[in-house]
C-alpha cells in the first residue's frame, strides 16, 4: 500500500509548540495547548502554516498518482459550462464557461435566446476584478425598471460581499459608495431606487481573515444619491439573529423571516408598500407569525390588497414533510386572525422547494432523495408531473410575471443542464446553452442501499460504480454531511469524476440531521441527537464491509464543513474503520465554535457550550477533544482555506496539530492550507481542480486505489 513513499518515521513535522492553556468548564478540566493558533495574523501561527504547508506538499509531491489526478481534474475544470438563464423583467441573465476561465463570465440578453446566442454582451467578468482571479461573484439583483444592477463581490473566498451598483445597459459603475454585507442579497424596492441590504456592527475589518464573533445585523436601505440609509428592520431583543426578506412581484408587500441563527423555525412580518412619486414608502409592520413555531418560506403573493390578498408560503407546521398553506392578507390587515388554510397538503414524500411560475406552483418533492417536479393552480390543484430527467435539481429561476421557469439539473459526472418549463402546459424543453463534450468519467451505475444504524433506523445511500468495475472489494470514497436540514443528493461535485475515472466507487449517504426526509429526520440528528448522525456514518461504511463492497484498508471518508466535523467525529470514535479521513474546512472544536465569527447561529444543531447539559452533550463527539494519544489513526488529510470566515481555519489547525501528536500508527497526518480561498464559495476553477486532484491522490494512495492510465 505505501509503494515508495516515506513512512511516518521519516515525515517530520513541524513544531506545534503546547502551552499551559486549561479552562474548567463545566466541571471539566479542559486543555487547551493549541489555543495561540486562533490567532491567525500572529507571527507564530504564520509561520506555523508556512511550515505544514511545506510539509504537506513535500509529501504530495511524491504521490505516484498526483500527476494523475492533477491532469485528470485540469480536464475536468476546463471543460465548458454552463449556468440556467435567469429573468429580470425585460432582461436575462446568464454564466458561461468555455473552460479557460477562473470565474464564469455572465452574459446578458433581451431573451432567453439572445443571452444564450454568440453575440450575447458581458456585463460581469469576475476573473478580472482581481489579479488572482479570487474575486468572485457572490450575488447579483436588478432593479424592477431593469436600470440598474446590484453586485455583491467576494474577496478571496470572504463571507463578507462588497456591493456596487452599475447600468445595466452600459455596464458601467453608477459611482455609488461601496456597502458591505454578509449573508443577504440586495433586495430593490418597487421604486427602482432603493434596495435592502443588512448591516453588521463589524465591518470595518471584513477582510476575511478576523475570527471574532459576529454582531447582530439590521436591515437597512440604500437610496442611490442620498447621504444616509434608512433603518428598516431591527431585533435588539433576539440573539444571534438571521433575517431573509424579499419584495412581492407587484410591489405591494415586503415580507422579512427572522430566525435565530440557523434555526429551520422562524417569525414572519410583513411590510405593506405603497410607490408614489418615485419612492417607495414601507408601511406598519404586520406580524403574521410571532412565536418561531415552524418555518416558513413565502413563495409568493396573490390578488390585490383589499380584494381577496393571500401569501403562500412552503411550511412543515403540523407537517414534518411540508406543505403549502395560504394567509388571508386582508383579514391580518383588519386586524382579525390570518386564517391559515392548507392549499397543498402533506404528502409521502418531504416538500423540498417550490418555485411561482406565472400563475402556477412547480412543486419539487424528494422521492427517496431524488427530485420530482409537480405542477399545481395556484388553489393547490394538482395538474401532474413534469416530465424532467434524473438528476438532482441544483438551480432554479422563476417568477409570477413570467410564464416560463428554468431549471438546472446535475448528476454525478455532469454539471447543471438547463431546462425550460412551461408553467401553463407543463412542457419542457432542454436549452442547448454550451457544448461540454465528453467527461472523463465513463458509464457508471447508481444502486440504493440502506445501513441499519445502532438505534434501528434505516440509513439510505446511493452506492455509485464505474460500469465496467469487477464484482470485487474496491477503494471507496464514503461522503457524508448530515446537517442543517440540507439534503444531500446524488448531484455533481468536480472530484467525483476524478474518483469514478480511477475506477474507484463512490458512497454517498443521507445522514440524520440532513433535509431529505422531512423535519424529523432533522430533528432527529441534531442537538441531543447529533451522536446519531455519525452513528449513521458508521453503520453505512460497517454495511459496505458487510456486503463486500470495500474493505477498512479501501475506505476512505470525505465531508465538508459540517462534514468535516462528521468526518473528525467518525475518526475519533472508529479509527479501524477507515484508511483514509479527509475533514475539509470542518467545525472540530465543538467546545468553542460559538466564539468565532458565524458561529454561534449553529447552536440549531450543536447546542450552546455555555449550557451544561448542551457542553457534555458536545463534549462527547467534539473531535478536538476526543483525539486519544496512542491511537492508530487512519492517513488524514485536513483541508481549509487561510480567509475562511465561516468555518474559521483555527479548527482545522489544532486539529492538525493535536492528531500529529497522538498518532501511534504509520500513516501521515497533514494539512493542505489554501492560500487566498474561504469556506469554498467563489473559488477558481483551477483551485478547485488542485484541491480536489490532492485529496484524490491522497485518498487513492492510501487505500490501494491505481488509476488504470497513471504515469
Amino acid at each position: 500500500m505505501w509503494g515508495s513513499l516515506p513512512r511516518l518515521s521519516e515525515v517530520s513535522y513541524p513544531e506545534s509548540r503546547r502551552d499551559s492553556t486549561i479552562e474548567t468548564l463545566h466541571g471539566h478540566e479542559i486543555a487547551d495547548p493549541y489555543r495561540w493558533l486562533e490567532d491567525p495574523d500572529s507571527a507564530e501561527t504564520i509561520a506555523w502554516v508556512d511550515a505544514q504547508r511545506a510539509t504537506t506538499e513535500s509529501y504530495l509531491e511524491t504521490l505516484p498518482s498526483r500527476s494523475w489526478f492533477s491532469e485528470t481534474m485540469r480536464q475536468v475544470a476546463s471543460r465548458p459550462r454552463a449556468g440556467i438563464p435567469h429573468g429580470y423583467g425585460e432582461w436575462y441573465f446568464l454564466n458561461r464557461n468555455d473552460g479557460t476561465t477562473p470565474q464564469d463570465v455572465w452574459y446578458v440578453g433581451r431573451s432567453v435566446e439572445d443571452v444564450a446566442g454568440p453575440g450575447a454582451r458581458v456585463i460581469l467578468d469576475p476573473s478580472s476584478w482581481s489579479e488572482d482571479a479570487t474575486s468572485s461573484l457572490s450575488t447579483f439583483t436588478v432593479s424592477d425598471d431593469g436600470r440598474y444592477i446590484a453586485v455583491a463581490r467576494s474577496d478571496a473566498g470572504s463571507d463578507w460581499q462588497r456591493i456596487h451598483v452599475l447600468e445595466v445597459a452600459t455596464g458601467q459603475d453608477t459611482g455609488e459608495p461601496e456597502l458591505v454585507t454578509k449573508f443577504a442579497e440586495p433586495t430593490w424596492l418597487p421604486d427602482s431606487v432603493s434596495y435592502l441590504y443588512n448591516v453588521f456592527p463589524d465591518t470595518g475589518a471584513a477582510v476575511g481573515t478576523q475570527t471574532g464573533a459576529l454582531g447582530r445585523p439590521r436591515v437597512m436601505r440604500h437610496t442611490l444619491g442620498a447621504g444616509v440609509d434608512e433603518l428598516v428592520a431591527d431585533q435588539p431583543d433576539l440573539d444571534r439573529v438571521i433575517f431573509d426578506w424579499d419584495v412581492s412581484h407587484d410591489g405591494h408587500w415586503l415580507w422579512l423571516m427572522p430566525r435565530r441563527g440557523t434555526e429551520n423555525r422562524n417569525m414572519l412580518w410583513l411590510h405593506p408598500l405603497l410607490t408614489s412619486k418615485g419612492r417607495t414608502e414601507i408601511g406598519e409592520r404586520i406580524t403574521l407569525v410571532g412565536e418561531p413555531d415552524a418555518e416558513y418560506t413565502v413563495i409568493r403573493s396573490v390578488g390585490e390588497p383589499g380584494a381577496g390578498a393571500r401569501l403562500l408560503a412552503l411550511t412543515d407546521l403540523d407537517a414534518p414533510r411540508g406543505r403549502v398553506v395560504s394567509f388571508d392578507l386582508d383579514a391580518v390587515a383588519a386586524g382579525r386572525d390570518a386564517g391559515l388554510t392548507t392549499v397543498i397538503a402533506e404528502g409521502d414524500d418531504v416538500i423540498s422547494g417550490v418555485i411561482a411560475a406565472g400563475e402556477h406552483l412547480l412543486v419539487e418533492r424528494l422521492v427517496d432523495a431524488t427530485p420530482r417536479i409537480t405542477r399545481y393552480d395556484l388553489d393547490g390543484t394538482d395538474l401532474g408531473p413534469v416530465d424532467l430527467p434524473a438528476g438532482a435539481t441544483v438551480s432554479s429561476d422563476g417568477s409570477p410575471t413570467r410564464r416560463h421557469a428554468y431549471v438546472g439539473i446535475s448528476t454525478v459526472t455532469e454539471p447543471a443542464g438547463a431546462y425550460e418549463i412551461d408553467s401553463a402546459t407543463g412542457a419542457t424543453r432542454a436549452l442547448d446553452l454550451v457544448d461540454s463534450g465528453s467527461g472523463v468519467a465513463g458509464p457508471y451505475s447508481v444502486e440504493r442501499g440502506r445501513a441499519t444504524s445502532i438505534d434501528g433506523t434505516q440509513v439510505p445511500y446511493f452506492l455509485i460504480r464505474p460500469a465496467n468495475a469487477p464484482a470485487a472489494q474496491a477503494p471507496t470514497l464514503l461522503y457524508g454531511y448530515g446537517g442543517f436540514k440540507i439534503p444531500v443528493l446524488a448531484d455533481y461535485r468536480p472530484g467525483w469524476s476524478g474518483w469514478l475515472a480511477a475506477g474507484g466507487v463512490l458512497v454517498i449517504a443521507n445522514l440524520r440531521g440532513g433535509g431529505e426526509y422531512g423535519s424529523d429526520w432533522y430533528d432527529d440528528g441534531r442537538l441531543d441527537n447529533k451522536q446519531h448522525v455519525f452513528d449513521d456514518v458508521i453503520a453505512v461504511a460497517e454495511h459496505l464491509v458487510e456486503t463486500g463492497v470495500t474493505t477498512p484498508a479501501q475506505l476512505a471518508l470525505h465531508g465538508r464543513s459540517n462534514g468535516g466535523l462528521l468526518v473528525g467525529a467518525a475518526m475519533t470514535q472508529r479509527p479501524d474503520l477507515f484508511a483514509v479521513a479527509l475533514p475539509t474546512v470542518g467545525v472540530l472544536d465543538i467546545l468553542r465554535f460559538h466564539k468565532f465569527t458565524i458561529g454561534a447561529a449553529w447552536m440549531s444543531d450543536y447546542g450552546n457550550p455555555d449550557e451544561a447539559h448542551d457542553f457534555e452533550v458536545e463534549l462527547a463527539y467534539s473531535p478536538l477533544h476526543n483525539v486519544r494519544e496512542g491511537t492508530s489513526y487512519p492517513a488524514t488529510l485536513v483541508a481549509t482555506g487561510d480567509h475562511d470566515d465561516r468555518v474559521v481555519p483555527l479548527h482545522s489547525h489544532k486539529f492538525t496539530a493535536t492528531l500529529q501528536r497522538a498518532q501511534a500508527g504509520e500513516a501521515p497526518v497533514l494539512t493542505r492550507i489554501e492560500v487566498s480561498t474561504g469556506h469554498g464559495a467563489g473559488k477558481p476553477a483551477q483551485v478547485q481542480a488542485a484541491e480536489w486532484a490532492d485529496l484524490l491522490a491522497f485518498a487513492a494512495h492510501h487505500t490501494g486505489l491505481v488509476p488504470d492510465h497513471q504515469g
